[in-house]
């Protein structure tokens, strides 16, 4: 063979395990079921990727054989935190990507566990990996990644396409919501609008942390990065980035929906207090003179009169009228 051959003691093979062999330029190929009982070989600038299922006993057994107690409990031990480890020569990294066919409603995210190392890839996920990076596709074309960074760095890519969809449903929801306001829908606005605020935060959780981890990854001294592995980090990093540009942007759009909502709630409001004030201003006066003229005492004047009746409640209403009258003319109603 033209690279020289690193052997190494072949993990076995079963359905809760996959192993792929990536030659460093390019390809990939799947350990078969009769290479099971044979040792495998790894080209000097190649790698072995190993995938197994974070719930299956099995494989955390096989981790500790492989890896020890410590090292394995971190990588199978489900973790809420996204983050990065670099211990000697090796890195531990723990990505969180959404599930398949997730809704902004309903992310459901899926941990990815890594361990990398010289030559070693090892994940721990629920997800199928291999399906979930397209091996298949890159065994057509020839395009599989080059080294453990290039692999991550591919990881980090598949979950962005995964939350870009996402993201671009949260952007198309705010718009509706922009469009209820205008249209004065806004009994479904409020309830739309903090049930969208609560997505945008869970969703600059996931993202924003994925970043912090491919930089800290891409300027972590490993002897086997190359800088070209430095370079798709930091592409992968900055897809993340974007991404969280995107998040941050719909979060002030939402924010400034927010306010618009209680301006014109404000707004409103205060139609409401002037159209009562004005009532209250009309009606004072009227109320004064009725409540003078009701008073149960003697020398109350046309007392007697068959008119007073009719005379007072046309005086009280010409009054009420020029109050109006005046109101409108200096744009108090």
């Amino acid at each position: 063979m033209g690279d020289a051959i690193d052997r190494r003691e072949r993990p076995p093979v079963k359905d809760w395990m996959s192993v792929l062999i990536f030659d460093g330029r390019g390809g990939v190929r799947k350990l078969t079921d009769e290479e099971e009982t044979q040792p495998y070989s790894v080209p000097q600038k190649g790698f072995v990727f190993i995938s197994g299922n974070a719930r299956s006993p099995d494989f955390k057994v096989w981790l500790r054989e492989e890896l020890g107690d410590f090292i394995s409990d971190m990588i199978s031990v489900p973790s809420t935190r996204t983050r990065c480890v670099v211990m000697e020569d090796k890195a531990m990294v723990m990505l969180r990507v959404p599930r398949p066919n997730a809704s902004p409603e309903d992310v459901g995210r899926q941990l990815l566990s890594l361990w990398l190392e010289k030559g070693k890839v090892i994940v721990s996920s629920e997800l199928n990996i291999p399906e979930f990076l397209g091996v298949a596709q890159w065994q057509a074309s020839h395009h599989a990644p080059l080294s453990p960074a290039d692999l991550v760095a591919r990881l980090g890519l598949r979950a962005a396409d995964r939350l870009e969809p996402l993201i671009e449903r949260l952007g198309d929801n705010l718009d509706s919501i922009e469009e209820g306001l205008m249209l004065d829908r806004r009994h479904d606005v409020r309830a739309k609008l903090a049930h969208l605020r609560r997505n945008l935060i869970s969703f600059r959780r996931l993202i924003w942390p994925q970043r912090d981890v491919l930089n800290t990854l891409e300027i972590e001294d490993l002897s086997f990065f190359t800088p070209r592995d430095r370079v798709r980090l930091r592409e992968a990093s900055s897809r993340s980035a974007r991404l969280g540009d995107e998040l941050q942007a719909l979060s002030e759009r939402a924010v400034l929906v927010h306010e618009q909502i209680l301006d014109t709630r404000a707004e409103q409001m205060n139609k409401t207090m002037l159209l009562l004030t004005a009532v209250t201003v009309i009606l004072m006066p009227l109320t004064v003179i009725s409540g003078v003229l009701g008073m149960n005492v003697a020398g109350i004047p046309y007392a007697d009169s068959p008119y007073a009746f009719w005379i007072v409640a046309g005086s009280l209403a010409l009054i009420g009228a020029a109050l109006f009258v005046l109101m409108r003319r200096v744009k108090w109603l």
